[in-house]
């Protein structure tokens, strides 16, 4: 007797572990990647760290915006575009009016904030209309947004809407150029408090920020609203049934989602100091996404730790790629495509995952009946 249980004992653990590793397939894979272009990189350690801790600062704010959509079942945002536009618009309006330091910081994200808002609310109400296709509608509304906003900024800067600032226009006079300085505001955010730390700068008002930023979301799921999400992220149909305001909801779940990403972009663009005025907002979703679902998450489940870890990873990797593709195969931008094809890999994974959960549940559920 206490041998079989001995049996069913090593049985059970070992189905335990299979378990633990096939729910953690996507991180641990990824950890080991990094630690081999860490190896063939030969940067050394202490790079390496600062690099990552760098990056962090820029994009840990945008990962953790994604998290609400998801848990309110509208998947994983593509449509964060949108708020990084929003995030870039309070910045050329202070670009524009010529206010630095921490009040052009202020400001910026006060001008963001409603057309973040408008932005967010716009997008809520289109999602609703087509619900079950929300990705796919996200990507295709970052790319209708782009175009507006290429539109407004290099067509009606300077006829419609006058710029007296000759340094930001384009030479005939219509449109901003393609990459406008943010010198007035660059690190304004990270040299609040920023403390050496072995070598390391770390700008710790930034990370303070994040942090107030997890808080707040946990804050979110333990009120009414948060419950509601859970709701809406388990069965749409149940929720609807228990009364909760479905559509309303949802917006409200993008409008925050929408308002975080332009306050992100913002973050990420005073710590970068430049503007490409076109092109600054178009990975946004791509990479926030990736680096999302590289921490283990799904189109359905998220938390604030796979943000985190997720992060971690993927930029842990960007930060190792170039050089590690330069040993390897004599040529850096081997380890820029590689990363790239990292980022498109890892979400056509995630949504063919996704696809495969629903169809096998959909088929349990007819052999149960």
């Amino acid at each position: 007797m206490n041998t079989e249980l001995k049996i069913d004992s090593k049985k059970a653990n070992k189905f335990s572990i299979l378990a633990a590793m096939s729910k953690y397939s996507v991180p641990l894979l990824f950890a080991v990647v990094c630690i081999a272009g860490a190896v063939l990189s030969k940067l050394s350690l202490k790079y390496i760290i600062s690099d990552v801790i760098l990056r962090l600062n820029r994009n840990l704010f945008l990962v953790i915006a994604l998290i609400i959509p998801v848990l309110a079942g509208m998947g994983l945002n593509f449509a964060i575009v949108v708020g990084a536009i929003a995030g870039q618009i309070g910045l050329i309006f202070i670009i524009i009016m010529n206010i630095g330091g921490v009040p052009g910081l202020l400001a910026a994200v006060a001008f963001a904030t409603p057309f973040a808002v408008l932005f967010g609310y716009g997008v809520g109400k289109i999602l609703n209309k087509t619900k079950g296709r929300e990705m796919i509608t996200g990507i295709i509304m970052g790319f209708f947004s782009n175009g507006l906003y290429q539109l407004v900024f290099l067509l009606f800067m300077g006829t419609i809407i006058p710029v007296k600032n000759p340094q930001i226009i384009l030479p005939g006079g219509i449109g901003l150029k393609n990459a406008l300085e943010l010198d007035l505001i660059q690190n304004s955010l990270d040299n609040i408090i920023n403390i050496p730390i072995m070598g390391v700068k770390i700008p710790v008002f930034t990370f303070i920020l994040i942090a107030l930023l997890c808080v707040f979301n946990q804050f979110i799921l333990k009120t009414k609203l948060g419950q509601n999400f859970r709701a809406l992220g388990q069965d749409i149909h149940i929720a609807d049934v228990a009364g909760i305001n479905v559509d309303k909801t949802r917006i409200v779940a993008m409008v925050m989602s929408t308002v975080l990403a332009a306050w992100g972009q913002i973050i990420f663009l005073q710590n970068i100091g430049t503007l490409q005025t076109y092109t600054a907002h178009e990975q946004v979703g791509r990479f926030a996404v990736a680096a999302l679902v590289i921490g283990g998450a799904t189109v359905t489940k998220a938390t604030i730790g796979q943000a985190i870890l997720g992060t971690i990873l993927f930029h842990t990797l960007f930060s190792v790629s170039p050089a590690a593709g330069k040993n390897l195969f004599g040529d850096a931008q081997m380890g820029e495509y590689f990363r790239s094809f990292i980022a498109y890999g890892v979400i056509a994974l995630s949504l063919v995952l996704h696809a495969w959960q629903k169809y096998m549940n959909a088929r349990d559920k007819e052999k149960k009946l």
